[in-house]
């Protein structure tokens, strides 16, 4: 499969990236802005490091964290509150708040003394709003604006732009590619990592990586439901109805499917590409549901999972989670 963009020429057995591209042409210096196969233009992604919508320092000269804003904004309770509040958390022999918070990578000690008075933070589920507490760091579990400070410095978390061949597994008996080479290559340890669901051989995209078994569970789990986003290639033309009856749904080998939404991307007369958001993690259910409508995928790429984007990561390489993206995916399975 050649590397054009789709709508771009017309010309028969066209592509397209892991992220759609603009039928536009980019602007920019001669040479720049391309990419191979797979791999997406960095116009298109997730707000970059430092944007406004929440308190995290900004890690951008790191080369991992994205800020994603805020997942809540706590209410400020009354003083009676306040002061019952105090007494319940506060831990005379721990370590003052804003200090965990500031080793935690919120922000300055003074910067996190403004969030505790602004009442932005919640130790035990609990707002706090006074500087002078003071939290165990082993056992507190502490949020800013809804997003949960990960102080288990154990815990890591990673997202893999998966290629095309490659299986989702960390050793492979038979040789093939599998995820623990590309941690090679990155210099990260695999000990103790394994992959967040899994992606077919065949399909590309974002795959999560931790060592993290409660996250990990809850976010597989069928009951918080979480979305995923694909970018589905199909021989083209399309029929129209198509979407509906995906919406729908549809009654498979191994139960009922259906997608939460459809949108067509671009077009031409031999592909068509459509992103379509699910939450179902059944095996190849994408690939299944498109065949029984009577298009089957020619390419397929996750885009996003739950809150956690592709966005410009190149395709092959695996990178370190934020804190914040750490936040929004436990805020989305509560925790």
């Amino acid at each position: 499969m050649n590397d054009r963009k789709p709508g771009g020429s017309g010309k028969k057995n066209n592509s397209y990236r892991s992220k759609p591209q603009p039928s536009k042409p980019q602007q920019g210096k001669p040479g720049k802005g391309q990419s191979s196969p797979g791999q997406p233009r960095k116009s298109w992604g997730t707000p970059g490091p430092g944007q406004r919508g929440g308190p995290f320092r900004d890690d951008s000269k790191k080369g991992y964290d994205r800020n994603l804003g805020a997942a809540k904004k706590p209410t400020r309770p009354n003083r009676a509150q306040r002061e019952q509040n105090f007494s319940s958390v506060h831990t005379p022999e721990g370590v003052r708040l804003q200090k965990v918070m500031a080793s935690a990578g919120v922000a300055s000690r003074r910067v996190c003394e403004d969030l505790i008075a602004e009442g932005r933070v919640e130790v035990d589920g609990k707002v706090v709003t006074e500087t002078g507490i003071r939290v165990d760091p082993d056992t507190a579990v502490i949020h800013v604006d809804g997003l949960r400070l990960q102080l288990d410095t154990t815990l890591r978390y990673f997202a893999f732009n998966k290629p095309r061949g490659v299986v989702s597994t960390m050793d492979d008996p038979d040789g093939r590619p599998c995820i623990s080479d590309y941690l090679k290559k990155g210099k990260y340890d695999s000990t103790r990592l394994f992959h967040v669901g899994r992606l077919d051989t065949e399909t590309e995209g974002l795959l999560l990586l931790t060592n993290d078994g409660e996250l990990a569970n809850r976010l597989t789990h069928p009951s918080f439901e979480i979305p995923k986003t694909y970018l589905v290639q199909v021989h083209g033309p399309m029929a129209k109805g198509v979407g509906a009856q995906l919406k729908e749904g549809m009654q498979l080998e191994d139960g009922f499917a259906q997608v939460d939404s459809f949108k067509l991307v671009d077009s031409t007369p031999g592909h068509v590409l459509v992103e379509v958001v699910m939450h179902s993690g059944k095996n190849r259910i994408v690939r299944r549901m498109f065949k029984e409508v009577g298009y089957p995928v020619e390419r397929l790429v996750r885009v996003k999972f739950g809150p956690i984007s592709l966005g410009d990561q190149k395709q092959g390489t695996i990178r370190q989670m934020g804190r914040q993206e750490q936040g929004h995916l436990m805020a989305a399975v509560n925790l």
